[in-house]
């Protein structure tokens, strides 16, 4: 791997062929992306991928008349220090408002190293070719804004916007708290039963974490296979069953801990304003991104919680 200050003349053309040539495929790879869900953001992107094939065929002719037929295959990832690309095709699902602001930090990164670039250069053609390039990708930038103002006025860009809202919650937030109400609210029983039967803290710590554990095993798969996403639009079921899972088991152990404390009776205390946080957090939660009344929210996610804990209560005094 070199650095780029060590790159001649050639080089330095050679790698910014190849810089257009990637640069391309990435924005034809996000519109495919794109291109179902967000019709309107994929032909932005085609337009950009469009410009930057423009802006290949000018360095190919200047390379062409500079130093003939064979341009050296220089990547990226052969020149040190020099800008990376995300791999599009590795996103599970697209995000707009991510893809967005790809798109925003490629044109600012060229930008950089056009300018670098340009600096360097001693031949008079290819300074001016790239200082030109650098000042391009600056208008490639007011061309994004200009194909966003014809492509997605107000309304389709609201409507992209919403659409990409509702996805982050059947892919994260929905199993998140579907997870985290499971464990807040299933391991009450065990680990108050516990506690009341056995009168050892360290006894209720073992039941708990192994409940928590458990249950976000149990939750994170039933996840996974309860949906494939293909139809529903949730999303990779691998990471909602992550998400699912991980949710369930730190619900469960939020509660779980405070029974590493010796005393019985401040662990129970310290374990119950625990409780009533979790479920506070989860009241919020649908407040915030189901459109349940807070009053509501709090009622039902109260009630469930008192039930079980009376549950585990009722069977560990028993």
């Amino acid at each position: 791997m070199r650095d780029f200050s060590q790159l001649s003349e050639r080089e330095i053309l050679a790698l910014a062929i190849t810089n257009e040539e990637e640069d391309g495929r990435i924005y034809l790879d996000i519109a495919e992306r794109l291109r179902e869900e967000y019709p309107a953001s994929a032909n932005i992107f085609r337009e950009m991928a469009a410009e930057e094939g423009e802006h290949r065929r000018e360095l190919l002719d200047l390379y062409q008349e500079k130093f003939g037929e064979h341009i050296p295959l220089i990547r990226r990832q052969d020149v040190r220090g020099f800008i990376s690309r995300p791999s599009i095709w590795q996103f599970p699902k697209p995000n707009i408002d991510d893809v967005r602001n790809i798109a925003e930090s490629m044109e600012q990164e060229t930008q950089r190293f056009y300018r670098n670039a340009a600096a360097r250069a001693t031949d008079v053609s290819i300074r001016k070719l790239l200082g030109d390039l650098a000042e391009k990708e600056v208008e490639h930038e007011h061309r994004a804004d200009e194909l966003s103002e014809q492509n997605l006025p107000d309304n389709v860009r609201a409507e992209e916007d919403q659409h990409a809202k509702r996805q982050f919650m059947l892919q994260y937030i929905q199993p998140g708290l579907a997870g985290l109400m499971d464990g807040s609210v299933s391991t009450l029983a065990p680990i108050f039963a516990a506690a009341f039967s056995t009168h050892n803290s360290f006894d209720a710590f073992i039941v708990g974490a192994a409940a928590a554990v458990g249950a976000g095993i149990s939750m994170g798969f039933a996840e996974a296979l309860s949906d494939d996403g293909s139809l529903t639009g949730r999303g990779t079921p691998y990471v909602r069953g992550a998400v699912t899972g991980v949710m369930t088991a730190l619900g469960g152990l939020g509660h779980t801990v405070p029974f590493l404390i010796p005393s019985l009776h401040v662990a129970l205390v310290v374990a119950i304003i625990v409780v009533v946080v979790e479920l506070a957090v989860i009241s919020w939660i649908r407040w915030k991104y189901m459109d349940t009344s807070p009053l509501r929210a709090t009622l039902q996610v109260a009630l469930g919680g008192v039930l079980v804990f009376g549950t585990g209560v009722l069977i560990g005094a028993g």
